[in-house]
């Protein structure tokens, strides 16, 4: 091998070499292990180990210039014979200080194998690196760039050739399948035309006889007489009347039957034969036929509600027509006995045990397996169907066909108290019937309804499940025949229940078929009622819990023993308002008719001149007019009329004046958010010089916020002045600090942060009940008697009164208690002077859903102006010992403009209100108190 000026390269010749010389002409192999700096001819060790952690890398090196010529010629080779050669070898990477390292450059070849397939065979080149690198690296660009091309060519014959041999199998498959069908067409075919020809061959042979007989004019007869053989009529050639109408009925039903197994199993290369048909490109997003039928199944069996009922009849039809084609087949009967028997079989299984013969067994138990499954599902459609009902009865998804009919919306813990006040107002006319639609399960709401245990006197109560926020819900429980609506609060914070509140109206306002009667709203807030009222209309009427419950507090505060009488007259248990025109009282004054009702007590006049305008407490001159109404408190509406006028002496009273009011201390603990309407109701009740403390865990600052945001002028104030105080009013240390035992009232307010809770709120207010008594008890010699003595001066003469607030020594405790149950808990042990809770808010919901109007006779009593429900002391009526009858008590209180509806006597628990034999005389004692409905001063 000469060499060309020791440059390193070699020239290959033809010649033939031994094998030494062709051992010494091998180039050397670069191990891994070793690197050649071009600078530094001497190699650098490598040394192996963690400190030096070889990387995998991709390198393109130039090949040696010993084999540039050998590396043109084997790379122009495998371009001519599709090989790609890959001149990116890989190799291992070492850091770059131990210098520069040789490579070893990789061929890999792709060569074609039988069978479609293609192998990779790598080839390692071992190239030494020489000085002349110019011409080598033009010589990897052509040599790379040839490859590249070689390999996009490589790609796009494996693509065409996978997608080629995916066409072959789905035209094998094709294939298969069409020779499957061919093959049993051509089974059962020629079998049904060896049967008609072998039954041509059979007439024809019939007639051949007849024909010689003809010929010969010779007979054969029997003994009998008759002829041996006859020609055959030609209704011998009707299709239902010979036996090749069997073999033919007989091979219908076979395929009929296969059919079905044969189209599921080809369903999904239906579309593969039209597209193969159209010569188009296959969809891959296109969902398989199979699936399209199943999903089409269900949504007609989902969509309409008789398509199970149809397909069950359709397989009975189709039962009952293919097996009596084959029992025709198999028997020597007609068609029409055939079909029946088929249904014989269908409807009763046991039937097919009379069959004789291997055919007719077979084809019975067939149709009797049938017709087994058929009333199998049969039963269970009916079983779905009856299970539905009752399922949907027990749900409350049943439609209410009722009128005149009362319909509570929602679910509240004030609904138990609410449907006690309903059934006592309908157990004068025989019970009604309450409708009650909610979000819950109709067996949950019976199962709690059923706790109150309380006799509905005759009133029954549905229940329904439901949205009152959907029209159709709303439809199902007839809300357009009810004549009154209850609109319940839920038990979220105020503005949710508001908001909610006032999309249902929403909802009843567009109610197609209209309302017939009213709706009654309980709000929470009394910032919202001026929207709801502005949504519905006249239509609505609202009642604030949250307002009515401040209200009556302040007004208990202030005249203790009242809570009992709103208690009575807001209830029906008892006396309450009612409105109704007398003709026969008009032309009459309101004096007059003061008396005119042995039974009832009447309170105002609706004037029907005014719009309907109620008045309460009218002056003794107003005439009733035509088409006035008489606003009275009696027992029920059917229990009073009036009657002739009483003789009522009149005696001379001088007239008590009312005693100045004088400066009070209240305590609010807990914060409401209301809390600056109560202050307002105060600053209009309270004298002057009075505070109002508030403690709870508000700040100061905050509080003066909220006061100021609730629309309160805190420096406006004249009557009462603000003293706050910060703790928790269930901490004793914090309610030492107080001084407890100077105040005259002490009002225990549900706290607005626990009034999502009604549990936890009553909790809390139990805890600070018992805590404030505690402490009282405790500093009870060091009580501090002076206010007291001021607060009472009006009721000196009051036994009632005092021993209510002085017995104990204690102040007058008002708890807000929200559940009726912790209610009667504390009514019950007594730690509490008065308890009001929902059940309040319930009896007036009550009221105003029987009759909307009282809602502005309430209105107008717990407001802070206009008339308002006291208690009088007797001294402003009689003297002691004296013996009236209560209509002179009634005409005595006429001269102070007040209308007296009831008293308490001295050793008596509770109050009268609407007496009964008004005309008798007794003897009354300064110790009594009187109730009266009086203007505020």
């Amino acid at each position: 091998m000469p060499s060309n000026g020791g440059s390193g390269e070699s020239t290959p010749t033809q010649s033939p070499r031994s094998p030494i010389s062709r051992k010494a002409e091998r180039p050397p192999v670069l191990k891994k292990f070793k690197t050649v700096a071009p600078d530094n001819p001497r190699p650098t060790p490598h040394f192996p180990g963690p400190l030096f952690p070889a990387v995998r890398r991709v390198t393109s090196l130039p090949p040696s210039s010993d084999h540039s010529s050998e590396g043109n010629a084997a790379a122009s080779s495998l371009n001519n014979v599709d090989v790609v050669n890959s001149l990116s070898g890989r190799d291992w990477m070492y850091p770059s200080f131990l210098g520069p390292h040789a490579a070893r450059n990789r061929m890999v070849t792709v060569k074609p194998v039988r069978g479609g397939g293609e192998r990779v065979v790598e080839q390692v080149v071992d190239e030494k690196p020489q000085s002349n690198t110019c011409a080598n690296k033009e010589e990897v660009k052509i040599v790379a760039s040839r490859a590249s091309k070689s390999m996009t060519m490589t790609v796009t014959e494996r693509s065409s050739v996978s997608s080629s041999s995916a066409r072959r199998i789905r035209g094998m498959k094709l294939k298969r399948y069409f020779t499957f069908f061919l093959i049993i067409f051509s089974c059962i075919y020629p079998l049904t035309y060896v049967s008609h020809l072998r039954n041509k061959v059979a007439r024809l042979e019939v007639e051949n006889i007849n024909i010689r007989r003809r010929c010969s004019k010779t007979d054969i007869v029997d003994t009998n007489g008759t002829e041996a053989l006859q020609a055959e009529d030609d209704s011998s050639y009707n299709f239902f009347g010979n036996a090749d109408s069997k073999t033919v009925a007989l091979y219908t039903v076979m395929i009929t039957l296969l059919m079905p197994f044969v189209l599921y199993k080809c369903l999904d290369y239906l579309p593969q034969i039209k597209i193969i048909s159209k010569r188009t490109k296959p969809n891959k997003e296109e969902v398989p036929l199979k699936k399209r039928v199943a999903y089409m199944v269900d949504v007609c069996f989902s969509v309409y509600p008789y398509a199970k009922l149809l397909a069950l009849l359709s397989a009975t039809i189709f039962l009952i027509a293919f097996g009596g084609l084959a029992l025709y087949g198999v028997t020597e009967g007609s068609l029409t006995e055939a079909l029946w028997l088929s249904w014989t079989f269908v409807a009763d299984s046991g039937n097919h045990a009379d069959s004789v013969g291997i055919g007719p067994r077979i084809v019975s138990v067939s149709i009797s397996s049938g017709g087994m499954l058929i009333s199998a599902m049969m039963l269970g459609l009916v079983s779905d169907a009856i299970s539905e009902k009752v399922d949907s009865l027990r749900k409350g998804k049943s439609e209410v066909i009722e009128k005149n009919h009362t319909l509570i919306l929602g679910w509240s813990d004030k609904l138990g108290s609410l449907l006690k006040q309903l059934a006592i107002a309908n157990k004068s006319v025989g019970g009604g019937v309450v409708v009650v639609l909610a979000e819950r399960d109709k067996e949950e709401m019976e199962m709690d309804i059923a706790k109150l245990e309380f006799d509905f006197m005759g009133t029954s109560v549905i229940c329904r499940s439901g949205s009152p926020l959907i029209l159709a819900d709303l439809k199902k429980v007839s809300v357009s025949k009810a004549r009154a609506i209850i609109v319940l609060a839920s038990d979220e914070n105020a503005d949710q229940s508001d908001a909610r509140a006032l999309r249902v109206v929403l909802s009843l306002t567009g109610v197609k078929e209209g309302l017939r009667g009213h709706v009654v709203v309980e709000m929470s807030d009394l910032d919202n009622e001026p929207l709801v009222k502005l949504v519905g209309g006249d239509l609505i009427e609202t009642v604030v819990a949250h307002d009515v419950i401040g209200r009556l507090m302040i007004q208990c505060a202030l005249q203790p023993g009242l809570a009992q009488i709103w208690e009575d007259i807001l209830g029906f248990e008892n006396d309450e308002f009612y409105i109704k025109r007398w003709p026969q009282l008009d032309g009459m004054q309101f004096e007059e008719v003061l008396i005119s009702f042995p039974d009832a007590i009447p309170c105002g006049v609706k004037v029907a001149a005014d719009n309907g305008k109620i008045i309460i407490n009218p002056d003794d001159n107003y005439v009733l007019k035509e088409g006035d109404e008489v606003l009275v408190i009696a027992e029920d509406d059917d229990t009073y009329a009036p009657g002739p006028l009483p003789e009522v002496p009149r005696v001379s009273f001088p007239e008590v004046p009312e005693l100045p009011k004088y400066p009070e201390r209240i305590l609010f603990c807990g914060w409401r958010r209301d809390i600056h309407d109560m202050i307002m109701v105060l600053e209009a009740f309270l004298a002057p010089g009075s505070e109002l403390w508030m403690f709870n865990e508000v700040t100061e600052k905050e509080r003066e916020m909220k006061l100021i945001d609730g629309g309160l002028d805190i420096s406006g104030l004249e009557n009462i002045k603000l003293v706050h105080r910060e703790g928790n009013a269930v901490i004793r240390r914090h309610l030492e600090s107080l001084p407890l035992e100077t105040f005259d009232s002490i009002l225990i307010l549900a706290d607005e942060s626990l009034e999502d809770s009604v549990v936890h709120s009553d909790s809390r207010s139990l805890a600070t009940l018992l805590l404030i008594r505690d402490i009282q008890s405790k500093r009870l010699p060091y009580k501090d008697t002076k206010s007291t003595s001021l607060r009472f001066a009006g009721f000196s003469h009051s036994s009632w009164i005092r021993e209510m607030q002085q017995a104990s020594d204690k102040s007058i405790i008002i708890s807000e208690i929200l559940d009726s149950r912790t209610r009667n808990l504390v009514s019950v042990s007594r730690i509490s002077d008065y308890v009001l809770s929902n059940e309040l808010v319930s009896m007036a919901l009550a009221m105003v859903a029987e009759d909307k109007q009282i809602n502005r006779v309430l209105e107008e009593l717990f407001a802070e102006e206009g008339n308002e429900m006291c208690i009088k002391p007797a001294e402003f009526y009689l003297f002691d010992q004296e013996e009236l009858c209560f209509y002179e008590i009634m005409a005595r209180g006429r001269r102070r403009k007040e209308i007296v509806i009831g008293y308490r006597l001295a050793n008596s628990d509770r109050a009268v209100i609407n007496p009964p034999r008004k005309s008798e005389l007794r003897k009354w004692s300064l110790d009594d108190v009187f109730v009266v409905i009086a203007s505020g001063s």
